[in-house]
């Protein structure tokens, strides 16, 4: 046998273990899913500073990066309590952030940005402020530990993947803080940085989804590792760009240099999943092919 092949690894145990983030992933499309049935039936805004939609989609985004999170952590090679801590640690952030984002904005209070508001609404703000940095920090440190030989020994090309997605996750913490400082999302004249924000953080299921193709092909383990360089890189080049196109307050949907760029540099980032898509079609048409008697 060739011995450039890469040793077989197990299959990955997404989500082993982490049944009870997973639920809590899922309550937030629960919420999401109120939310989105009141906006359709009595709009968004909620007198004076309430916005309903706006808890759409912090529910749904934090709903999808918890499920996220919770596919991955059973690769950190964390032992089980670290895991233990951790997990219920981020669940009951999770549960106050839930809480505080929707019944504020079904209240008509922004939660992050309180405007004449109640010492309870003054407190819960100050509260979110201090959770959203805890859900920084909790996930710094789980960040660390795809970094580490263990994690990276147990799935190589997943362990690459994964590091991609925690730089860009922690770009996306550093935009949320920006938005934080700024006191709102809006820089310059059309600049957002909620589109950074958001972005940043599906980096987390696109990179390891092509790092988990990778390692599902027979290749080297060279041309295995360089789709991933090429996912991760291609995306957090395309951050980059949308970030910059945010500091100069500029809008990132714009015709200009930096938005098409950004839109460059994700379109390359979505070719090895495009690649190998295709080359499944082709196996599959071969294998048909050879069934045909002659």
């Amino acid at each position: 046998m060739n011995q450039s092949v890469m040793k077989s690894h197990p299959a990955p145990p997404f989500f082993q273990g982490e049944k009870w983030l997973v639920y809590t992933g899922l309550l937030g499309f629960l919420l999401a899913a109120i939310c989105a049935i009141w906006v359709m039936l009595y709009g968004g805004p909620v007198a004076p500073n309430g916005d309903v939609s706006k808890a759409f989609s912090f529910n749904a985004a934090l709903g999808i990066f918890l499920l996220s999170t919770a596919a991955i952590m059973p690769l950190s090679a964390l032992g089980t309590r670290s895991k233990a801590f951790f997990r219920w640690s981020y669940i009951l952030l999770a549960f106050y952030s839930y809480g505080a984002e929707t019944v504020q904005n079904f209240r008509g209070v922004d939660p992050r940005f309180v405007k004449n508001g109640t010492p309870f609404d003054v407190a819960v703000g100050s509260i979110f402020t201090f959770v959203a940095l805890l859900l920084v920090l909790f996930y710094v440190f789980i960040a660390i530990q795809f970094f580490r030989r263990k994690a990276y020994s147990l799935h190589p090309e997943l362990a690459v993947g994964i590091r991609y997605a925690m730089i860009a996750i922690m770009l996306s913490f550093a935009a949320g803080l920006w938005i934080s400082f700024n006191n709102g999302r809006v820089v310059g004249q059309e600049g957002n940085i909620i589109w950074l924000h958001g972005i940043g953080f599906h980096a987390l299921q696109a990179v390891p989804f092509v790092a988990w193709l990778t390692e599902r092909k027979h290749h080297v383990s060279t041309a295995r590792t360089g789709f991933i360089h090429l996912t991760g890189i291609a995306y957090l080049l395309g951050l980059a760009a949308i970030g910059w196109q945010t500091y100069l307050g500029r809008a990132v949907l714009e015709i200009s240099v930096f938005p098409i760029l950004a839109a460059c540099c994700f379109l390359v980032a979505f070719i090895p999943i495009v690649f190998f898509l295709l080359q499944k079609n082709v196996a599959k048409k071969l294998h048909n092919t050879s069934d045909i008697p002659n």
